[in-house]
């Protein structure tokens, strides 16, 4: 800055004062590329074991839950933005994470680019509508991209009613531009932690419900969907009435951003993995240090490479 300031003939407040302005406004982004992550490195870890391109942030020991997620959630934007072009279609899943990360991003603007919402949010409590709202609109303002909502149950009631609305145009026409999406952007979902996640406790679910799949084994969810560690989710009958897209349809979309911070999502997030539906992961240091440790305790091969 007093490089730029001596060469302007302006003083170095006027600078500082410039760039924070091209900065709020998206005309400047500042940003420090993550390194490959390299074989011994938590990073590289992960990326040989899950084949996964992956980003550990580093945390300091005494932040608090809601710091920890803030600091993530800001690499995660600057990653999103590297990977949305003139045309993309970007998914997103709602959630605390996905929340935090929409915020960060900085109005940039790209043309031709549709927001959709992964995902249903109404409940027995309330359509959702504000919650999600706030997530979905804050990225297609800062992309200047269309949004399409997902105005349905987050679960319904009864598969049959699932079955019949899906069959409805407007319905279809959310999840023809979804299985047509480009990137996919997830949190996971855990039962405990310092921020619990919405699925749990907002109502979404009943106690009873909740103690039911803990019992066979969930551990948490993708986009709705519930998960066990090993990765399975198919015989569940509650994900048949689950609105999110199914790990089998996640995986169609090409890139596929995985947003985590804190402890208690690691071993969702090993469900995740182990069910492939994670191409890029950005990751707190401390958790991504206890998947590790849980994964070479239980034993896993590496996965196939991805495209293979």
């Amino acid at each position: 800055m007093e490089t730029i300031a001596r060469h302007l003939g302006v003083s170095r407040s006027s600078v500082s004062r410039l760039l924070a302005y091209a900065r709020e406004t998206g005309l400047v982004r500042i940003s420090v590329a993550a390194a490959p992550g390299e074989r011994g490195t938590l990073a590289g870890e992960l990326n040989r074991i899950f084949n996964i391109r992956s980003t550990v942030v580093r945390v300091r020991d005494f932040d608090t839950g809601v710091n920890r997620l803030d600091n993530v959630a800001k690499v995660a934007a600057e990653r999103l933005l590297d990977l949305i072009e003139p045309g993309t279609i970007i998914g997103i899943a709602w959630g605390n994470t996905t929340a935090e990360v929409t915020r960060h991003i900085p109005p940039v603007g790209v043309p031709d680019t549709t927001v959709v919402q992964l995902n249903g949010a109404a409940s027995a409590r309330g359509t959702g509508v504000r919650y999600i709202d706030t997530t979905i609109s804050q990225a297609a303002d800062a992309l200047g991209a269309n949004m399409v909502h997902f105005p349905v149950p987050a679960f319904f009631d009864y598969e049959e009613t699932k079955l019949a609305l899906w069959r409805e145009r407007s319905v279809r026409s959310v999840l023809d531009l979804i299985s047509r999406a480009d990137i996919a952007v997830f949190g996971v979902g855990a039962f405990d932690g310092d921020l619990p996640s919405h699925v749990y406790s907002a109502g979404f679910l009943e106690p009873e419900d909740i103690a039911r799949v803990r019992n066979d084994g969930v551990v948490g969810d993708i986009c709705t969907v519930l998960i066990r560690e090993d990765g399975s989710y198919e015989d569940m009958a509650i994900n048949r009435r689950a609105s999110g897209p199914s790990p089998e349809l996640l995986k169609k979309i090409p890139r596929r951003l995985c947003v985590v911070a804190g402890e208690a999502k690691a071993i969702p997030l090993i469900g995740a993995l182990r069910a492939g539906v994670v191409t890029d992961l950005i990751i707190d240091d401390r958790t991504a240090r206890r998947v590790l440790e849980r994964v070479r305790t239980a034993g896993m091969r590496p996965r196939k490479k991805l495209g293979s």
